[in-house]
């Protein structure tokens, strides 16, 4: 089984959060929930040198999803190929996902009154493209990767 990630190269972002608007205007989203989101880390001395850095949070697609597991509408669903997603027709906007998550990713959709979350775009990638917020990222610090399956 693939699986997929994707990552930050810290180096070569610069907080731009063009990510999080591709994102944003690829799912129609309203204002309100961000599914890929840039982190201001505090500056700190590298190399003698003040420098502020980000960080990168989507969704993780669990290996054990804690929001597929208490999802009783069956909305959260786990893909062979790792990715979670939700069915938006199955969604009752209990919001037990979000409750379930660590990082309480799944948010609510104020226009739907359902849950959302970062899904890499799925739509995209089984056409062979890239996450929005990947192929957008204008100094290309976002990379999509693909991961050997581990056996």
């Amino acid at each position: 089984m693939n699986k997929y990630m994707i990552y930050l190269k810290q180096e070569r972002c610069v907080g731009c959060r063009g990510c999080e608007v591709h994102c944003k205007t690829n799912k129609q989203l309203p204002v309100g929930p961000i599914l890929c989101e840039i982190k201001y880390l505090p500056p700190r001395l590298i190399k003698g040198v003040p420098r502020t850095e980000f960080s990168f949070r989507s969704c993780y697609h669990c290996e054990d999803p804690f929001c597929v597991a208490v999802c009783h509408a069956e909305a959260m669903i786990k893909r062979d190929d790792g990715i979670v997603y939700i069915d938006e027709e199955k969604c009752v906007g209990c919001m037990a996902c979000a409750g379930a998550c660590p990082w309480t990713v799944p948010q609510r959709n104020p226009e739907t009154n359902k849950a959302v979350k970062c899904d890499y775009c799925m739509d995209r990638v089984d056409a062979g493209l890239k996450p929005a917020c990947v192929s957008k990222c204008t100094t290309h610090a976002l990379q999509f990767v693909t991961l050997e399956p581990v056996e």
